[in-house]
């Protein structure tokens, strides 16, 4: 009875938090739009019993989810986005793994210190961080004028409002994701291991890359989807630093509830960005199965 709690908890968490709202959003983006409030119709009425349930099937159709296909925004806002947060998980990943393997190989009483300052950020409001952007990347922001001050530029760069700068805050934004999976699978590394690649002839860049490398795999992987999938439909750091001309489905989504007022459309969005999201996870976490079993 014990087991089969701890079993069921997770499960009931990802039904309460995670199938319900997938489901009441699928239904919505199955739906028409219609001036009323909730603005969609068909509405389900369970007081109408087996009755309504048949009329609200009935009405039910895909036409949110073919509008997406006549018009080219969606798509360049998918494609714009998964560009996006590709390239920001792969700088992400440059600059996470070095402080990941050097904080790894740090003396043990330095490791608490250097995990509070990766964590630190987080005692800050996420939109003051991103503010803070604003005025260091602005033509009169701090970068601007270091730069003019060591006589590099002779004017202002535009930074602001550009997909440079959207990189650059998804990248400051996410490190810490990127940095504490790898660290925590470089921990336990053995150093032992690195010793006997040396003793057996390979350099340390060659130890490098084919021990600690493959080692730090799964804290790689992890970090990369952390940082990849909530970058996809980020829509605070767009809006602030790339301004209107960086296209991102997220933007696209809030436009649609907020502004269109088209929820239908808008949750249609919403579910094909999560199939996007959950395929490739879904088809890891297969492999991933199949090597296990493999080496058992």
């Amino acid at each position: 009875m014990r087991r089969l709690v701890v079993i069921a908890i997770p499960y009931l968490w990802l039904i309460a938090l995670f199938l319900i709202p997938f489901v009441i959003v699928l239904k919505i983006a199955l739906s028409d739009t219609a001036l009323a409030i909730p603005p969609y119709m068909p509405q389900f009425d369970i007081s109408a019993g087996w009755q309504g349930i048949r009329d609200f099937f009935s009405q039910l159709d895909f036409e949110n989810f073919v509008f997406l296909t006549t018009d080219d925004l969606y798509w360049k806002a998918y494609l714009s986005s998964v560009q996006i947060a590709a390239i920001s998980t792969f700088c992400t990943l440059l600059i996470g793994f070095p402080i990941a393997y050097g904080m790894a190989r740090a003396p043990e009483e330095w490791r608490p210190t250097l995990m509070m300052l990766v964590i630190l950020p987080f005692w800050t409001s996420f939109l003051i961080r991103v503010y803070a952007w604003v005025g260091i990347l602005s033509n009169e922001g701090v970068l601007n004028q270091f730069l003019m001050a060591l006589g590099l530029i002779d004017s202002p760069l535009q930074i602001l409002n550009t997909p440079t700068a959207v990189y650059i805050g998804i990248t400051y934004t996410y490190l810490p994701f990127m940095i504490l999976p790898i660290y925590a699978a470089l921990e336990r590394l053995d150093g032992a291991l690195l010793e006997a690649a040396e003793d057996l002839g390979c350099s340390r860049l060659t130890a490098f890359w084919l021990i600690t490398v493959p080692l730090a795999r799964n804290g790689i992987i992890a970090g990369c989807f952390l940082v990849f999938i909530p970058a996809v439909g980020e829509f605070v750091i767009p809006s602030l630093l790339g301004g209107s001309r960086t296209l991102m489905i997220g933007k696209v989504l809030w436009e649609e509830f907020f502004s269109n007022r088209d929820w239908p459309v808008a949750s249609a969005v919403a579910v094909i960005l999560l199939l996007i999201l959950v395929i490739p996870i879904a088809l890891f976490q297969r492999n991933e199965q199949k090597q296990r079993e493999a080496e058992e």
